[in-house]
């Protein structure tokens, strides 16, 4: 039996989980969207649980990831720069790159499903495209593409090693600069930002040990932080320990970070008057509070959004919230601890935020060292004689980190401390006297952390 002529043929859209990742891809390319906070809801919404979950969120965080590695392979397949191609068609192209080269779908079942819903979004014409590069992809594996597109390892050792990892290469440098003599970790710790990480649960200290936690929702108690439990799959925001407030999801790296400000040795008393001067959204605000004891934690947060989940998270605390500028809050000098956990990069967090790297670029650095001089200048001043300022950065980039505290410590009245005692019981932690965690060496987003007391 022949088709009548004229009409279409008929197509077969995406099953649900390949439906669900491209959903997530086109909110990453349309609306800016963050693809960790974009798929739970649409897994959510469309009830797609058990494998079908697990494949839609490999599909989702990995195109995401890999998305320069997907466009070079992508643009040399089809003969023309993907800034040439159909937005819609090169989120599909991404889509089915990715099965491709990294996962083990079939070729047949990856270029099929792809090209069918190029023919649902647009005409046949444009599902032939599809088809065509698809195939040109699928006739060589992954190692092949990049020893063809990659730089050449022996003229640009980190340029190569940057392509292959699927990082952006000025990323690559920072890691390395950061790494400094150990800079041959540089593989290892690029490896560990595209391998999906482990969720890290917090026990809120007072309320709930991480034994206990562990328990309730078939964790494993954490290595390095008292209230750590690593988490071994699932949606975290369906666990009653964080929908009651008894726990928060929360990077282990980052309570280290929390408790570190409440270890510090102050000269004189502790009288309990601690500041958070960048608190939202307030994970480790509620950290503090929890164990500030009969103190009292003020959060200062300017934007509207993070304010209020800083106080869906320090419910029933003992916190302040201030809705200011941290630059000029025009709150009281006379803070015996603060945390200046600084906007950054995010540069320490990559493997958490899968697209983040393809966001920023390396203009953004000078802005926020800048903003970030500025903060810590700022707390310093809050700070009482013999107090001390806890610097942290969820980036290891030099300018961000030890750059800014070099900075702090030429031009006012601190010193600095030997902040690694303060991170007990991590080892390798380097010749101090600062902290640079690393997800290769700690399994934690790479923070920075350096304790400053005020003379």
């Amino acid at each position: 039996m022949t088709r009548p002529q004229g009409r279409r043929p008929r197509r077969k859209p995406l099953d649900p989980a390949r439906r669900a990742a491209f959903d997530v891809l086109r909110a990453v390319s349309e609306q800016d969207a963050y693809a960790n906070l974009a798929l739970p809801p649409i897994l959510r919404d469309r009830g797609i649980t058990g494998r079908d979950a697990a494949f839609a969120t490999e599909l989702a965080y990995g195109a995401c990831r890999t998305r320069g590695l997907l466009d070079a392979v992508i643009s040399s397949a089809a003969g023309r720069s993907t800034d040439d191609i159909d937005a819609v068609l090169l989120d599909l192209l991404r889509l089915g790159t990715y099965q491709l080269l990294r996962t083990r779908v079939e070729q047949h079942a990856a270029v099929s499903t792809t090209v069918e819903q190029a023919g649902v979004e647009f005409d046949s014409a444009r599902a032939g495209f599809v088809n065509g590069v698809l195939r040109t992809i699928a006739r060589r594996d992954e190692k092949s593409w990049v020893a063809e597109l990659a730089p050449d390892p022996t003229a640009d050792p980190v340029g190569h090693i940057a392509f292959e990892h699927a990082h952006p290469r000025w990323i690559a440098q920072s890691f390395a600069d950061a790494l400094g003599a150990r800079a041959g970790e540089l593989n290892a710790l690029l490896t560990s930002d595209d391998e999906r990480p482990t969720v890290h649960l917090a026990a809120r200290p007072g309320v709930l040990t991480a034994e206990q936690l562990a328990e309730q929702v078939g964790g494993t108690v954490g290595r390095y932080s008292p209230y750590a439990v690593y988490l071994s799959g699932g949606d975290p925001g369906r666990l009653a320990p964080i929908r009651d407030g008894s726990a928060l999801v929360q990077d282990e790296g980052s309570q280290l970070v929390a408790r570190a400000m409440t270890l510090a040795e102050l000269d004189g008393p502790d009288s309990g008057r601690w500041l958070d001067l960048c608190s939202g959204p307030g994970g480790k605000t509620a950290l503090l509070a929890a164990l500030a004891g009969e103190g009292r934690v003020t959060a200062v947060e300017p934007a509207a959004r993070r304010a209020d989940l800083v106080e869906q998270n320090t419910r029933g605390l003992p916190v302040d919230i201030a809705r200011v500028d941290g630059r000029d809050s025009g709150l009281e000098p006379g803070f015996d601890r603060v945390l200046v956990d600084a906007p950054c990069t995010g540069l320490g967090a990559l493997r958490r935020r899968p697209e983040s790297r393809w966001r920023r670029s390396p203009a953004d650095v000078p802005q926020l060292a800048k903003l970030q001089r500025e903060l810590l200048a700022a707390a310093i001043a809050l700070t009482r004689p013999g107090g001390v300022v806890l610097y942290a950065t969820c980036s290891p980039h030099v300018a961000e980190t030890v750059g800014i505290v070099a900075d702090a410590v030429r031009r006012h009245p601190v010193t600095a401390l030997d902040t690694r005692p303060l991170f007990a019981p991590v080892d390798d932690l380097g010749d101090g006297p600062y902290v640079q965690l690393w997800p290769h060496r700690h399994g934690t987003d790479a923070m920075f952390a350096a304790a400053l007391q005020v003379g």
